[in-house]
């Protein structure tokens, strides 16, 4: 007998273009198979696209590197043909009486045939739909089968004008696939319209009975202390008798060291007729008090696992099924105080700072370690929501996945935008997509596709504009909430007062968050439709704290810089790309940035606003090249994004209930808009969102230079102490004071008297580029397997100030080392030292791994300077054998606890460094900074 559950064949697949194989799909699956990558043959990426495939196998070039793509032929010069391709692959299933075998598709775009065994099947139309086929009747008796897919482009890819714009000619719009490839203002267009088998492929064997879609639902009454939780699934007899069964659910929460603890088992016995599906709902699961799940910020992310199988008496386990749940409820109305929407979890208030997301890679190139990274990026910036962008995906449920663990709401839009439908220019399908009918399919399809995941807070028909009438009627009611999620705020009545006869919540498509209709609609922007989010452009930091910047409670799209760092730079451009914008003087003062083409044509956007902001680079001096360009445009991202975080969140609740900033990321080689890159390496905004978002947070308005203290959590602060100061770059402070025993209400945002007065001086950059601050830095590496994880201590060991001490130091532990290693030299350590680090955090950390070497160590820059070590950041090197000159050695990605931050002297700032080595590496640390431009290997 087969195992019952699922194999995903996500390997050993092949593909070619269709006009160059001369054999028909059953032919291919019976006689003439293809037996490697022979030509026309290639080895395939799926998941993924034609053109990925394409890249892969070097076919094309990398179209994100450089002006590449402009050599890749598009599909609308080519025809739809060209990108038409055949995908192969074999897999083995031998099944046993009673048994069947489904074979799915997650995603397909847009079309395909489907040949098995030399039986054709059609997969429809529509990107966002799932295709799965009872099988079971055409397998190879001998247990090798045949598989190839056919798979057709979109049926309207478009073409692209000179001059580009959003969305291209719109054509695509008339598709329900993703619109923003044919190119954007920040995105060159996919050549391939992202054609492709561009999602998980997998077989299931189960039994008789097969369990389709479960929907679990949590309710809550007694302020969240009585929790019961409702679900609902469909099960389908497959076989040609009524079957006796046993339902089964089990709830199961996981204590550290991996124990389970089982919270819940119920059986359920029914009958269900040959070839019926039914749909059965349990009894409610009671819980009392369980652990909730809370948004990043605001607690623990507690999930847990509920299992559903079927057994079917004579047969045994015929199918079975897990998701990942967390209780938690979610709610959302217009604020009176703001107009803009509030969002409250498990009751509780929840101020909105997170960013737009379009997907992680524009050839589909998705990954669940990607995905990973993806998020956890997001948390690590104390963001709170994600949006959806509805020119890009519906998102995958591994994108879900890490959105439930690291605390990530996710506001999911619908394939829809302005620019494509009805709003562009030239105006476009002002009706959406032809097919009306299949825009609802494949929507209801991903309601189901994601509907348990506790961080998905909302659905939206729209980016900037509304669906068609017919089909946001149809969304308004097929997601209209079940009385239970209907806001207290908005009905007036609580959970309690509700009468027992409503239908069970799992009964809904979904129920449980709102449909709202577009995003600048009912609570977003000014409410009305009209374009009232943005701007999109470099601003003065002070800007964001001012009255009349943003007049609606609640910006969906704010945007600004997003230039990388040098080295992703020269990994993904060619030398001619390496230059500079030239910086061209205008009468009126301003300055005009004239980039070279390639960051043109990488939608580079320039940190000046000829007559309204001047050059924000140049405050800093002139860039002499690359490295300095990019090292001060670090500075001004920094800056940039700590300001416009900490204008909205200076008033939290009394003009604002949330912001978006535009976007967190590029799904290529972009320059615009992001908080890391395409390589996974983080900008200095990234740092500077993470410092604004903290969920206590001291910072200083810009436009009034009063102290502001942020308090997003639920509990009062108090008896706690401000320590305000100014340094200048020699390591003097004019100006000191401390705010004692204050107390700060749970989320506020609270402005102390104290104000802090600036003296001008003169500028000083230059000057302070050729000092040399003596830095002494501690680390402590641990190892596992492939995985790193560090704490560094860097210390600015300048001389303090004569006058009372005006910093914390955090204390720690030295071994006296020759400052300059590689991680070859790691070992075991048995001093002293070690055993005063036994309390650590770290070493917290380290009792829970096994069989790891660990080792204290230091390096010391020397310098004779005095003053503040600037802006320094950390970066991870590899060190191998025929490393090339020139060659980007950096290990990516890599978690930092902190990054570009600067040191008073006599400051230490702990660092936690984590990331994986590839085989045969060793890594090194370099440490860089204002006065350190080379940088310095610390280990």
């Amino acid at each position: 007998m087969a195992e019952i559950g699922k194999t995903v064949l996500d390997s050993g697949w092949l593909a070619a273009r269709s006009t160059e194989v001369h054999l028909s799909g059953t032919q291919l699956t019976t006689t003439h198979s293809p037996t490697g990558p022979n030509k026309p043959w290639m080895e395939a990426a799926v998941p993924g696209t034609v053109l990925g495939t394409l890249v892969k196998n070097k076919v094309v070039p990398d179209p994100f590197y450089g002006l590449e793509n402009e050599a890749i032929i598009d599909i609308a010069d080519s025809g739809r043909e060209y990108y038409t391709f055949w995908f192969f692959t074999t897999f083995q299933c031998k099944l046993s009486a009673n048994q069947h075998l489904d074979l799915n598709f997650r995603g397909i775009n847009y079309s395909a045939e489907l040949y098995l065994n030399g039986n054709k099947k059609i997969l429809p139309k529509g990107m966002f739909r799932r295709h799965s086929l009872d099988v079971t009747d055409i397998l190879h008796p001998d247990g090798q089968n045949f598989l190839a897919v056919l798979v057709y482009p979109p049926d309207h890819p478009g073409t692209i004008p000179p001059e580009g714009g959003q969305g291209g000619d719109h054509e695509i719009g008339k598709d329900v696939t993703t619109q923003y490839v044919e190119g954007w203002d920040w995105m060159t267009p996919i050549r391939d319209r992202n054609t492709g088998i561009w999602d998980e492929v997998s077989i299931s064997i189960t039994g008789p009975v097969k369990i389709i879609d479960p929907h679990l639902v949590s309710t809550f009454y007694d302020g969240y202390k009585r929790i019961y939780l409702h679900t609902t699934t469909e099960l389908e007899n497959k076989s040609s008798s009524v079957v006796e069964c046993d339902l089964n659910i089990q709830v199961t929460s996981e204590l550290e060291g991996g124990v389970c603890i089982v919270e819940h088992l119920q059986t359920q016995h029914l009958s269900i007729p040959s070839g019926n599906r039914v749909q059965h709902t349990f009894p409610q699961l009671f819980f009392y008090k369980p652990n909730l799940w809370w948004p990043n910020g605001m607690g623990r992310q507690a999930l847990y696992n509920v299992t559903i199988t079927v057994d079917v008496k004579g047969h045994g386990e015929s199918d079975s099924w897990s998701h990942m749940h967390g209780f938690r409820k979610i709610e959302s109305y217009i604020d009176s105080a703001t107009g803009g929407r509030l969002f409250k979890v498990n009751g509780q208030p929840i101020f909105i700072r997170g960013g737009n997301w379009i997907l992680s890679d524009g050839l589909l190139r998705l990954s669940k370690k990607r995905y990973q990274t993806d998020i956890k990026f997001h948390a690590d910036m104390n963001f709170n929501m994600i949006r959806c962008w509805g020119g890009g995906l519906a998102e995958r449920p591994e994108f879900y996945h890490y959105c439930d663990i690291y605390g990530l709401l996710v506001w999911q839009e619908f394939w829809i935008t302005g620019d494509v439908d009805g709003r562009g220019v030239p105006v476009s399908n002002p009706n959406g997509p032809l097919d009306h009918d299949l825009f609802m399919l494949c929507a209801r399809d991903t309601v189901k596709l994601l509907r348990n995941h506790p961080s998905l807070a909302l659905w939206v028909g729209g980016n900037e504009q509304v669906p068609p009438p017919d089909i946001n009627n149809a969304l308004k009611d097929e997601l209209k909430l079940h009385p239970h999620f209907e806001s207290l705020h908005n009905t007036g009545k609580s959970a309690q007062e509700l009468p027992a006869s409503l239908k069970d919540p799992t009964d809904y498509l979904d129920g449980t968050r709102i449909y709202i209709q577009g995003s600048m609609w009912d609570g977003f922007a000014n409410g009305k439709g009209d374009f009232t989010d943005g701007p999109y452009e470099i601003q003065y930091p002070e800007s964001f704290f001012k009255d009349d910047f943003y007049n609606y409670g609640f910006n969906p799209e704010v945007g600004s810089v997003g230039v990388p760092v040098a080295a992703t730079i020269k990994a993904t451009m060619p030398p001619e790309g390496w230059k500079i914008p030239l910086f061209k003087k205008l009468p009126n003062g301003y300055i005009e940035e004239v980039p070279n083409p390639i960051w043109e044509y990488h939608k580079y956007i320039p940190y000046s606003k000829a007559g309204k902001v001047h050059n924000q680079i140049l405050l800093y001096g002139t860039p002499t090249d690359l490295n300095d360009f990019c090292l001060k445009a670090q500075l001004v991202n920094y800056i940039q994004y700590r300001a416009l975080l900490e204008g909205w969140t200076s008033r939290m609740w009394s003009k604002y209930t949330g912001v978006l900033i535009w976007k967190t990321q590029n799904p290529w080689t972009g320059l615009r808009g992001q908080f890391y890159d395409h390589l996974h390496d983080q900008t200095a905004g990234f740092y500077g969102c993470r410092s604004a978002a903290e969920p206590v947070h001291v910072q200083l308005n810009l436009a009034t230079y009063f102290i502001e203290v942020v308090n997003t959590l639920s509990e009062q602060l108090s008896d706690v102490a401000i320590e305000a100061s100014v340094w200048d770059l020699e390591g003097t402070c004019p100006y000191y004071i401390v705010h004692e025993k204050l107390s700060v209400p749970s989320k506020k945002t609270e402005l102390f008297t104290g104000c802090i007065c600036l003296v001008e001086t003169t500028n000083c950059w230059s000057h302070t580029g050729k000092k040399r601050v003596p830095l002494k830095i501690t680390s402590n590496t641990f190892i596992k397997g492939s995985t790193y994880e560090m704490e560094m201590h860097v210390e600015n060991k300048s001389k303090k100030p004569d006058s009372k001490s005006l910093t914390c130091k955090n204390n720690f532990v030295t071994r006296i080392g020759d400052g300059d290693f590689d991680m070859a030299s790691l070992g075991p350590v048995n001093s002293a030292a070690e055993k005063k680090q036994e309390a650590s955090l770290f070493q917290r950390i380290y009792r829970r791994f096994s069989g790891e070497n660990d080792d204290l160590q230091v390096s010391e820059i020397n310098g004779s300077d005095e003053g503040v070590a600037f802006f320094l950041y950390f970066s991870v090197h590899a060190s191998k054998p025929g490393h090339k000159e020139g060659e980007d050695s950096r290990i990516l990605p890599v978690h930092y606890s902190d990054n570009y931050f600067s040191l008073v002297p006599g400051e230490v700032m702990p660092i936690k460094i984590s990331f994986e080595v590839p085989p045969g590496v060793t890594p090194r640390i370099r440490l860089h900074g204002w006065n350190y431009h080379s940088g310095h290997k610390v280990c």
